[in-house]
């Protein structure tokens, strides 16, 4: 194995000219007279230069839009991270660079222009992108462009012909408008709710009931809990505004607190609704029901390394928390169990039967705004739910607390 090199590129004397001379990235930088102190300065200049990263192998004219996509790449996975965990916009930015580099990849950067992104943009609009999302995509490229101007891969004059280009506006495009989420019906979730899990239904029930968003719950944990009032008090680590420096509390009421109950009597950092759980209460069910002798294929341990046959390398194996994708799953299913499609559908239209039959978390927590709005108003709806046109100031804050733990008083 060959042996790695952590040098620094050398400080060395040209003896045809008697200049000092550096080497980066394969090009020659002449310094001046060797062993000046002038040379010494823009050498040590140029060295900081290089270990920051702002001098690349590649000058800005021969740059291509595949290689300006590679390094924007290696920056978003350091950036948009949280909690140690990649953020969903990474995802986005992956599918948004994909379309950008199977029409321009090979393309010169400096000639990526307004008209080369018009074209992108009309191809999402032909494959049916709403309005939206097609304008967030725009502006994630844009971004992309912008980010390679400050690291000086580019000229500024690209990121400023592609920023001219403007949004596609309600009414005035082809683009079709975004479907509102709209509120799922209470008896809906009820029809549902025997075909889920014992521990899934009880994440609906707590949902439905604090208005918390799909991601709060599955990362709800006993140590979180402020329990030292008659209304509960969840403080969320890490949220959707958490950015913005806001805060987040969830008011649990009686009726949520009893439900949780059973899942406070556990570590105080492990989550309150662990799939782990939820798989080995799953393989007991299927074990009390066994009808094989026991001294006959498959037992409990039989096949098990780890001591926790739930928890694996394996990704199909259950992890330590739901995710809201899986949250989401758990209940897809439940609703191809409740509500399956009738025998004379036929297959071709069974995707859309499942569809129109299917309801996700983020409905759960529209149902509970509907609901707090119409009892408590406009006000009580937003602060309960977390939404930033109720955070003004600190005053007005702690009176909007107040409000929050009335109504989770009064709806359980």
């Amino acid at each position: 194995m060959p042996r790695l090199v952590k040098s620094l590129p050398k400080y060395r004397k040209h003896r045809a000219s008697g200049k000092a001379v550096v080497t980066l990235h394969g090009i020659d930088h002449y310094l001046g007279p060797y062993n000046s102190q002038a040379s010494k300065q823009l050498y040590d200049r140029l060295i900081a230069e290089f270990c920051s990263g702002m001098r690349t192998p590649h000058r800005e004219e021969s740059l291509t839009v595949l290689e300006v996509i590679h390094r924007y790449w290696q920056f978003c996975k350091v950036y948009y991270v949280k909690d140690g965990k990649a953020t969903s916009e990474q995802g986005a930015i992956r599918w948004v660079a994909k379309s950008l580099k199977q029409l321009y990849g090979s393309l010169p950067a400096t000639e990526f222009g307004p008209l080369a992104l018009k074209a992108l943009r009309n191809v999402w609009i032909a494959n049916g992108l709403s309005r939206s999302t097609i304008n967030q995509n725009v502006g994630r490229i844009v971004r992309m462009f912008r980010w390679a101007t400050a690291e000086e891969l580019l000229p500024p004059a690209v990121h400023q012909a592609l920023a001219a280009l403007p949004g596609l506006r309600q009414g005035r495009t082809e683009a079709k408008e975004p479907k509102p989420v709209p509120p799922v019906a209470i008896h809906t979730v009820e029809a549902t709710l025997p075909y889920l899990r014992p521990i899934v239904a009880d994440m609906v029930r707590f949902q439905l009931l604090t208005g918390a968003r799909p991601g709060e719950v599955c990362s709800l944990r006993p140590v979180d809990i402020d329990r030292s009032r008659d209304v509960w008090e969840y403080h969320v680590e890490s949220h959707k505004t958490q950015h913005h420096g806001r805060r987040r509390v969830v008011y649990i009421g009686p009726e949520a607190q009893v439900l949780l109950q059973k899942y406070l009597a556990k570590a105080p950092e492990a989550y309150c609704f662990s799939p782990v759980e939820a798989v080995v209460t799953l393989r007991a069910e299927r074990h009390a029901k066994r009808k094989t002798r026991m001294s006959c294929g498959n037992r409990p341990g039989k096949r098990s390394k780890p001591k926790d046959r739930a928890i694996r390398e394996n990704p199909r194996h259950a992890g330590l928390q739901y995710t809201p994708d899986s949250y989401r799953r758990a209940i897809h299913r439940a609703c191809d169990l409740a509500f399956a499609p009738p025998p004379e559908i036929v297959e071709a239209t069974k995707k859309k039967w499942q569809s129109d039959n299917r309801w996700s978390p983020n409905q759960l927590r529209h149902t509970a705004a509907t609901d707090i709005r119409k009892r408590f108003g406009l006000e009580a709806a937003q602060v309960t739910l977390g939404h930033a046109a109720a955070d003004v100031t600190q005053v007005y804050a702690e009176r909007d607390a107040d409000k929050a733990r009335e109504v989770a008083r009064q709806r359980g």
